[in-house]
């Protein structure tokens, strides 16, 4: 990076002034002025009445992105599963921070403080916003009713908390804890009971893909295990060319040198669905060397310089073999139905 943005930069951020958005960006900014401690970095925050969607994007990202292009901001900080797996034109992911759990929590209604779900009474009402948890979970607990909720998690957990409409409600676990309110979870639901989204748990820093010097700066905050285990998750929802409004979901793990990923495909309620697993190495025969960005071969949108270029292909590799893998046996059929369905809601 250029001594210029080492001693001198102002570099902007921009959020979406939501509480949680507040959260995850000012932890990155700590991050970056610990690394550099000359640096000024001065958050901008724009403000939305609501959350909603434009096809597969959410209407504050779109905004988000679009002060980034109109170069108001120099970063932007996202929920890596808010994050489309083909990105923009000029614009790339140039960092993605370790994860915290990707795993799903419910919180319950004060009243079954202390129950699970399996426990919970016959057509107990759950709320989720969410199409994957709702298809995993319909099957796995096929004596609870399922409904959707929507809102950001101050507005939910009021919805749950306030009124009788609801026995619990689903949430990422890595809002609640980045929200300090750990104490709301009630039970984390393993892969077995419900696997997660594409992304989940991590958080990315969306750049100019020609910014050289703030990408390099950014670049320092790549997890390794993370950078690889998302770029083969968003490779296999990117090939299957799923996204929010599709049952997809997905597990992942670095172990002994490998990268396992496993994936799934549902129906809306959960009666049909296709999984399987596989791996791939991830230990790197080459050297590690600097490039310029070529938007042509980003992986899945993401820029990682300092992490071997080999293995970055064979973690997308693995998410598009196993996509392939589940398109072969009518992966394809079940998401069209899903998709079909969903829309005509």
């Amino acid at each position: 990076m250029g001594s210029n943005v080492l001693q001198a930069s102002v570099a902007k951020v921009c959020l979406c002034i939501f509480q949680l958005a507040r959260i995850q960006t000012d932890s990155v900014a700590e991050k970056l002025k610990e690394l550099y401690p000359d640096i000024h970095l001065e958050i901008g925050e724009i403000t939305l009445k609501c959350n909603f969607f434009i096809g597969e994007k959410s209407l504050f990202t779109k905004e988000l992105e679009n002060a980034l292009d109109r170069n108001e901001v120099d970063l932007v900080v996202h929920s890596l599963k808010d994050l489309p797996t083909a990105l923009p034109p000029g614009f790339t992911i140039g960092a993605v921070l370790k994860r915290e759990s990707p795993y799903d929590a419910v919180v319950l209604h004060p009243k079954n403080v202390g129950k699970t779900l399996d426990v919970l009474p016959e057509n107990s009402v759950v709320g989720t916003s969410s199409l994957r948890r709702a298809a995993q979970l319909k099957k796995r607990f096929p004596h609870l009713h399922f409904k959707d909720i929507r809102g950001n998690l101050n507005t939910r957990l009021k919805k749950l908390d306030e009124k009788e409409d609801f026995a619990a409600i689903i949430l990422a676990a890595a809002g609640l804890r980045r929200m300090g309110w750990e104490n709301r979870i009630s039970q984390i639901l393993e892969p077995g009971d419900c696997m997660y989204a594409v992304g989940q748990g991590a958080l990315a820093v969306e750049v100019r893909a020609r910014d050289t010097d703030i990408l390099e700066m950014v670049s320092v905050l790549h997890d390794h295990d993370t950078v690889l285990r998302c770029i083969a998750e968003r490779a296999f929802l990117r090939h299957l060319e799923g996204g929010c409004s599709v049952p997809v979901a997905v597990h992942t793990e670095v172990k002994d040198g490998q990268l396992y990923l496993t994936g799934a495909v549902y129906s809306l309620d959960g009666s049909d669905s296709l999984k399987d697993t596989m791996q791939t190495s991830i230990t790197a025969a080459e050297k590690v060397t600097a490039q310029e960005v070529d938007e042509q071969v980003q992986r899945v949108g993401v820029t990682a310089h300092k992490i071997s270029g080999e293995v970055q292909d064979r973690a997308e590799r693995l998410g598009v073999d196993l996509a392939n893998l589940l398109l072969s046996k009518g992966a394809k059929e079940i998401l069209t139905v899903a998709r079909q369905l969903n829309d005509a809601r």
